[in-house]
């Protein structure tokens, strides 16, 4: 039994033309009605797409009409519903971050790929860093760290020489961001579970923001970071070229 489809599509004249072009040839229902939602862009508009239509809980299906596309399949506009019927689905968790600012206030967030935190002026960071209550590093200096997801390893995470870590291998990357002290720390590999909380030493002088993929709180004083297991997101991939495929296929690449 096919599907209803909805298609949510960027703004480049590539999607754009794309979207035309699928509506010519699918009948497609609205997002609210739909089965799968067909995202039409890149990486970044995948992620979009994801965050707004997180609470449907409906499989997102991406194809590359953009740069980079590692969430995406390849665009066609043939025999799309047979792809979809055919494709192999990943749920992902996403982070989710709850950030405190110097003024006292408190905001939450979502992260797919990675939750980051960034100092805001010339002075570096100082942080310190508890997992699970228990202090694991008294204080770090640094420009930042992040903590990443399985899926958004091969993104921010491993531009700051953070592991690729394969989906289903129950970790999360933590990933200083130019670190001066300690000296050489590449990060750590912890469990999915765990709860990673970072207390920036001299917050209103060594001022930091934190980042959850598109929402920055600027001025934290704490963020803490774990699984959100309330929410799952699912993502549809073609057999021949699915995700456990890619972020291996990424650990080879130059």
């Amino acid at each position: 039994m096919n599907k209803t489809i909805a298609f949510a599509a960027s703004r480049s004249k590539e999607a754009q033309t794309a979207l035309k072009s699928l509506r010519e040839h699918y009948d497609v229902v609205s997002a609210e009605k739909a089965d799968v939602i067909v995202a039409l862009g890149g990486d970044g508009f995948m992620l979009r797409t994801i965050h707004k239509y997180m609470d449907r809980k409906v499989p997102i299906y991406g194809m590359n009409c953009g740069t980079v596309g590692f969430l995406m399949n390849a665009f066609s506009k043939k025999n799309l519903l047979k792809r979809i019927e055919k494709s192999e689905a990943y749920d992902l968790h996403p982070l989710v971050m709850e950030a405190k600012t110097t003024d006292g206030k408190t905001e939450t967030a979502l992260a797919v790929n990675e939750v980051s935190l960034l100092r805001q002026t010339r002075t570096a960071a100082k942080i310190r860093i508890e997992v699970d209550g228990v202090t694991r590093m008294k204080e770090m200096i640094c420009d930042g760290v992040m903590v990443a997801t399985p899926a958004g390893s091969t993104a921010y995470n491993f531009s700051a020489h953070g592991p690729i870590i394969p989906l289903g291998a129950g970790v999360l990357a933590l990933t200083p961001i130019s670190v001066f002290r300690p000296r050489r720390w590449r990060g750590a590999l912890l469990p999915h579970d765990a709860a990673i909380t970072f207390h920036i030493i001299d917050a209103k002088e060594r001022k930091v923001s934190a980042v959850a993929d598109h929402t920055e709180v600027r001025r934290v004083s704490r963020v803490t970071v774990r699984e959100d297991r309330d929410h799952t997101i699912r993502l549809l991939f073609d057999p021949e070229h699915n995700m456990e495929e890619r972020v291996l296929k990424e650990q080879f690449e130059s």
